[in-house]
């Protein structure tokens, strides 16, 4: 189940994905640099219009591919 998992952010801190138990979570894998980047606007505008509502959005970088998310979390 999705909730069993952990995630280990930029900064070392551990977030529990059952602190989500009841929203709508949207996972997110981005990469800044690839030329794809253009889905960062309708994700934000998706975010504030149903943050409200129980949405959360996790946006988990990825530079596994080609090094295209190769900044730091600064």
């Amino acid at each position: 189940m999705i909730y069993d998992y952990e995630l280990t952010t930029g900064k070392g801190q551990t977030v529990k994905l059952s602190q989500y138990k009841g929203k709508v979570i949207l996972i997110v894998n981005t990469a800044t640099g690839c030329g794809f980047t253009p889905q960062y606007a309708p994700i934000e505008k998706l975010y504030k219009d149903y943050h409200e509502k129980g949405l959360e959005i996790l946006d988990i970088p990825c530079n596994q591919f080609g090094g295209q998310a190769p900044g730091t979390d600064d």
